[in-house]
């Protein structure tokens, strides 16, 4: 399985991810588990912070606004951050938790104030620090970039719509995202 070299793969997510059956959960190029492990690879070669490496390894876990299946029910999430630790785990609620069509338009606006993040399990509507955003973008391009290498329909479905978003989000991304955003989607 790929990750990076210091993702060890006896680690307490990779543990926790087995034991909710992510190894046998099928999923763009393989299993849950090898794509989770692609997008955190992603992530190490861009020089993500380790904690949003983690957070990147279990962004499933309460499934998103695109991919419905959850690993754990909210109800759980002391669970998870028992696991990978607190910081993490609230990347990976803040991730799971994004209503897509509402926040992605504001997500890089410019103007502090324009920023509104809708969490779908609340409705919630705020402003995210500037750091947690970054952190969110940066996944988000892992993990859809992760989809496109690895299936073409889906690239040739989605690409250009993702390549005119991550553009808007050019402020938020690091160079190497952006020269990966580049190599994969034009």
């Amino acid at each position: 399985m790929m990750h990076s070299d210091d993702t060890p793969t006896d680690s307490p997510a990779i543990a926790l991810l087995k034991e909710l059956g992510a190894e046998t959960t099928k999923h763009s190029g393989g299993t849950l588990l090898t794509h989770l492990l692609r997008v955190e690879a992603l992530l190490a070669a861009w020089g993500g912070r380790p904690v949003l490496r983690t957070a990147a390894l279990c962004h499933a876990f309460y499934g998103t606004d695109g991919l419905p299946l959850a690993l754990l029910e909210l109800s759980e999430r002391a669970r998870l951050a028992e696991s990978i630790g607190t910081e993490a785990e609230e990347l990976v609620y803040f991730y799971a938790s994004c209503d897509r069509k509402a926040s992605y338009p504001t997500l890089a606006a410019p103007d502090e104030a324009s920023v509104r993040f809708r969490d779908r399990f609340t409705g919630d509507e705020f402003t995210p620090s500037p750091q947690r955003r970054r952190d969110f973008a940066e996944l988000t391009v892992a993990n859809e970039l992760d989809l496109a290498k690895v299936n073409a329909s889906f690239r040739e479905r989605n690409g250009a719509d993702l390549l005119a978003l991550f553009t808007r989000w050019t402020p938020l991304l690091s160079e190497a995202t952006r020269r990966e955003v580049t190599a994969v989607l034009g």
